[in-house]
């Protein structure tokens, strides 16, 4: 992705070596897995999953945080990749007759406190509702890279657009349709929902892709890394890697090729209108 040397986003608040405050996240793998397969990469109930990890390290102080030559390019890089999202939302809803309110990005090490709970590293990157905010590790790159088998620049900036378009879904009204199936349905009946939220929030993914690639932003290879990413995350995957087999039922995120695939559907599209996920026969 041609990213060096571009303005990044005002819309940054560094919080490294903050710490979160409160109970921080804990406990073994297990704990670890049962995050990132309900959370990772998407705006499932925090909230809920942290008060139901249990476990913790209580009171304990977070390590002093020291950024390294490597943490300063990544803080760049996502800083201009969300001011890249900023642009391209702000055109989109405009093009809609909308008004584009944009996010904040929040760096931050070890743990968090959001308006959705204190979470730690663990959960990987999300997007908190009730506050508009988009929170990442840095060091979730290198997970990205190593565990999760997803290099390039390119699979991170997947990542960070796929927050985004939860925070689009928030200012379209979907997030708070989502909150009222929680208060009605059974947990098998709304992960059936939060599934097609997922893979609309890749759609959205994938069409930002679409006007990066308009504006020349994008080198060759690049939407290869994040269908490779969209893959690695996928529940059937995850599942199958840390638990041994597939529970469809409690699937949250898609599949893998559902996740391939609407992201790609929105990046062939470059708009709004084909990503109603909800209304889709065939995901």
């Amino acid at each position: 992705m041609q990213w060096r040397g571009r303005q990044g986003s005002s819309n940054v608040e560094d919080r490294r070596g903050m710490g979160g405050g409160g109970m921080l996240m804990g406990g073994g793998i297990g704990g670890v897995v049962l995050v990132l397969i309900m959370t990772l990469l998407g705006g499932g109930d925090l909230g809920d999953v942290l008060n139901n990890i249990g476990g913790g390290t209580g009171g304990q102080s977070p390590a002093p945080y020291q950024e390294t030559a490597e943490d300063r390019e990544l803080a760049e890089f996502v800083s201009v990749v969300l001011a890249d999202t900023e642009q391209v939302w702000t055109e989109i809803f405009e093009e809609e007759g909308m008004v584009y309110k944009k996010p904040t990005l929040v760096l931050y090490s070890g743990s968090v406190q959001s308006a959705c709970g204190v979470a730690g590293s663990a959960v990987g990157p999300f997007y908190c509702p009730g506050d508009q905010k988009l929170y990442i590790d840095l060091s979730f790159y290198k997970e990205l890279q190593t565990k999760f088998q997803a290099p390039g620049d390119f699979a991170m900036a997947y990542v960070i657009a796929h927050e985004v378009g939860h925070h689009v879904q928030t200012l379209l009204g979907t997030s708070e349709k989502m909150a009222s199936l929680r208060q009605r349905l059974s947990e098998t009946e709304y992960n059936k929902y939060q599934v097609r939220m997922e893979l609309q929030a890749d759609y959205y993914a994938g069409v930002w892709a679409n006007r990066a690639e308009s504006l020349n932003l994008l080198d060759e290879g690049d939407i290869d890394e994040a269908l490779n990413a969209a893959s690695a995350v996928g529940d059937d995957t995850l599942q199958k890697k840390y638990q041994g087999h597939v529970v469809p039922e409690s699937f949250t995120h898609g599949t893998s090729e559902q996740r391939k695939r609407w992201f790609y559907k929105g990046y062939q599209a470059g708009n709004l209108d084909q990503g109603d996920t909800f209304k889709a026969r065939n995901l």
